[in-house]
């Protein structure tokens, strides 16, 4: 790496003031956009002609500390440490910090096996072997370069472009984490750009198709039946279905609606959520209440292949996946007129312009309707 010269530079302002500043040359990489830059301003102001003895003490506290912070980048540069704070956390695994960021930041199972798919790829990208010091904007863009032209491992098909998204996105992630816990000085990965995301897409059934599914049994695994059935309901995701206790459902007379009163496994929040009658029904006798509402269900592949078998069974051939009944319930309230502030809450949305995606799914079907009356 070329020697880096460290410059202390000042630059006059108005009322009788001189900004501080370093420069470099050659120019450096700024940690936070990822641009080259010649200049770094200090923050600090001197007399620009120091009258009184106050002043001149002033001005020599503040050169003197404009000075030290000079020394200190210039040591950085020559001791060949640019990038990283020091020779340990250049040896560092990275493949085993990224490993245990996902373990941190996974609210649900669905979610960390989304990281773990992500490190296994990584892990295939490096050889199975790979330091903080070898993460380098060349590596990062290396690996969005794989995941375009790998496959899905298991699977004789390509990622989608929405799958490489979320797996560069992960990457980034943990470099931002890293970052903050200094364990690297600058984020090889800021200037290199996204993997382009597919248009959204959202399945969804119509009310026809529920009732398809109702009537349909899953004798491999009841509970998945009836937990999707809840779902089409209820909007609620997979990992909170999951996670559900009897303890979160309230019952109140029989006159009135029962409410579920349950933290979002994905959010954090605290949601209250209305359930109607038929809902209710579906999850049958009250149990005691730190049971779990569907004690049988849980995330796996196997599951998957008997969700896709029901819905066939029922003789709908969209690809289905639990969290398209989630669609399928804002969808279909949104169809039958109900307000959309009122499906966002429902949702545990923390932002409108989500909801509004359904949107877009309902003026279509407009468009359809407007063109079945024909005359000729």
């Amino acid at each position: 790496m070329k020697a880096i010269k460290v410059t202390l530079r000042k630059r006059s302002l108005e009322n009788n003031k001189v900004s501080l500043y370093l420069d470099f040359y050659p120019p450096i990489q700024d940690p936070s956009t990822g641009k080259k830059k010649r200049r770094d301003y200090l923050g600090l102001h001197i007399f620009a002609s120091p009258k009184t003895p106050t002043e001149k003490e002033f001005n020599r506290i503040c050169l003197l500390k404009a000075e030290s912070i000079r020394n200190q980048k210039e040591i950085e540069f020559l001791s060949n440490n640019f990038g990283f704070y020091d020779k340990f956390n250049q040896k560092r695994d990275f493949l085993q910090y990224f490993l245990d960021k996902g373990r941190s930041r996974s609210s649900s199972m669905g979610n960390y096996g989304n990281w773990k798919s992500a490190y296994e790829h990584l892990n295939i990208y490096s050889g199975g072997s790979c330091t903080f010091s070898e993460v380098t904007a060349e590596f990062c863009e290396g690996f969005k370069d794989y995941l375009s032209r790998t496959k899905s491992i298991g699977r004789n098909q390509k990622l989608s472009a929405n799958t490489q998204l979320s797996y560069f996105a992960k990457l980034r992630a943990s470099l931002k984490d890293a970052l903050k816990e200094k364990i690297i000085t600058s984020d090889p990965c800021i200037s290199i750009t996204n993997v382009r995301a597919e248009g959204s897409n959202r399945v969804y059934l119509t009310q026809s198709e529920v009732k398809k599914l109702y009537l349909t049994p899953c004798h491999q695994l009841p509970e998945l039946r009836l937990a999707s059935l809840f779902s089409c309901m209820t909007g609620l995701r997979w990992s909170d279905i999951e996670k559900l206790t009897w303890e979160e459902i309230e019952d109140p007379d029989q006159s009135t609606i029962s409410l579920l009163k349950y933290r979002q496994r994905k959010t954090g929040r605290f949601e209250y959520l209305p359930i109607s009658n038929q809902a209710r029904e579906i999850l049958g006798e009250r149990q005691n209440q730190k049971e779990r509402v569907f004690p049988k269900l849980k995330y796996s592949a196997t599951n998957n292949t008997i969700l896709k078998n029901w819905v066939h069974n029922a003789g709908i051939l969209k690809n289905i996946t639990f969290h398209c009944f989630r669609h399928t319930y804002a969808t279909l309230q949104l169809a039958g007129g109900t307000d959309i502030y009122v499906i966002s809450g429902n949702l545990g949305h923390s932002q409108l312009k989500t909801t509004e995606i359904y949107t877009k799914i309902t003026n279509e079907k407009k468009v359809e309707a407007a063109d079945k009356i024909k005359l000729y």
